[in-house]
């Protein structure tokens, strides 16, 4: 292996890269876009909840169901109509999320001690809000009902409880921004290294100077190295100011070893340089090049775990992410910043992100040799 030619091959690769000024962009004002879109737009935190009442009973009892919701600082009551139909249309037009209607005998029940029916209506059409927001109109609920409670039974009442005390780990104001700018991380470099490595050889083909690279005293392994060396470099500077810019700017807590979210991020790298390489030698043009790229791009996102737990999935779909060099790397990516956890937790990760790579890269080169023959 001669170090003179693949120094040369990676500082050609370096020039070509750079003196194409739609390069740039992608290079360098793209992670940044994507992570400030993950950290300020994409949330999955349920902060303001618009709610529409229609109270039929027009009690005290009534208003004090009004006034519950008025203190939350998760509710803001924008609609108060008379009509059920009223109701139903601010729903469907989704002027509101959850819609409250008291019944009018609702003050005779709780007086009464009977069971007083508030119904509850949410739209279901993003479930997973849906159900956090009916989650939290309970909790507003079920204290107003203690409340009502001690005011109909004043006298003290000494019984044995359950005293739930709740403290989460890891996120304890469960912020999603936490959750998801170190999985960020991961998905820029696995974007930029699989976009560009998968046509570094069908750009030579395409403008002709793969004949004349096979005719020099290059080895094949010194080409690959020449050709990828370059995205390497790229994408560990790209993870380097990405992070930085994860914990200084949104204060994302980095608990655990650099280097060993750096030997992850290099072992992750041997799996994504490897499909690069094996797209660039099956396809035949810089656009075939880029669209299989992306044919890769979307499932490994979407079988990641970086937004959909693997766990939700069925058991095929689980067992098919092993082959997910990205799912591993999220797994190492987040326990390394917001776990503090080591190689003690990590291992299996790591493991498995030597064999994807080995396997990957070993199966890229052999068929690069094979069609530079």
């Amino acid at each position: 292996m001669n170090r003179v030619r693949i120094r040369e091959i990676v500082r050609k690769e370096f020039i070509q890269l750079f003196r194409d000024r739609k390069n740039r962009p992608i290079l360098v004002v793209m992670p940044f876009i994507q992570l400030l879109i993950f950290g300020y737009v994409v949330s999955t935190d349920v902060r303001d909840i618009k709610m529409g009442i229609l109270d039929q009973s027009r009690t005290r009892e009534s208003r004090l169901v009004s006034q519950a919701f008025e203190g939350s600082p998760v509710f803001r009551i924008t609609h108060r109509v008379d009509d059920p139909r009223e109701l139903e249309e601010l729903l469907l037009r989704r002027r509101v999320d959850v819609a409250v209607k008291i019944a009018p005998d609702f003050s005779e029940r709780v007086r009464s001690g009977r069971t007083a029916a508030v119904q509850v209506l949410a739209d279901g059409s993003m479930s997973n809000l849906a159900g956090v927001r009916v989650a939290y109109t309970l909790q507003v609920l079920e204290k107003l009902s203690q409340d009502f409670l001690r005011e109909l039974v004043p006298q003290r009442v000494d019984y044995g409880r359950i005293d739930a005390r709740t403290r989460t780990w890891f996120n304890p104001n469960l912020e999603s921004r936490d959750f998801f700018v170190p999985g960020i991380v991961a998905v820029l470099i696995m974007i930029i290294s699989l976009l560009f490595t998968s046509m570094a050889i069908i750009k030579e083909k395409e403008v002709g100077t793969m004949e004349q690279l096979i005719v020099t005293p290059m080895r094949p392994f010194e080409l690959i190295l020449g050709k990828t060396i370059p995205y390497t470099l790229i994408s560990i500077a790209q993870m380097v100011a990405v992070s930085l810019f994860a914990v200084f700017w949104f204060d994302v807590p980095m608990r655990g070893s650099v280097l060993l979210m750096f030997a992850g991020v290099c072992l992750f790298l041997l799996s994504n340089l490897g499909i690069g390489l094996f797209i660039s030698t099956i396809s035949a043009t810089q656009q075939q090049a880029m669209m299989t790229t992306f044919f890769f791009i979307v499932p490994f996102f979407m079988l990641s775990g970086f937004i959909f737990p693997i766990e939700n999935m069925p058991v095929a779909v689980q067992w098919l992410t092993c082959l997910n060099p990205l799912r591993f790397m999220i797994v190492i990516i987040r326990g390394v910043f917001l776990k503090g956890v080591g190689m003690e937790v990590l291992w299996p990760q790591y493991l498995a992100l030597v064999i994807l790579g080995a396997a990957v890269f070993a199966g890229a080169v052999g068929r690069f040799r094979k069609r530079l023959d």
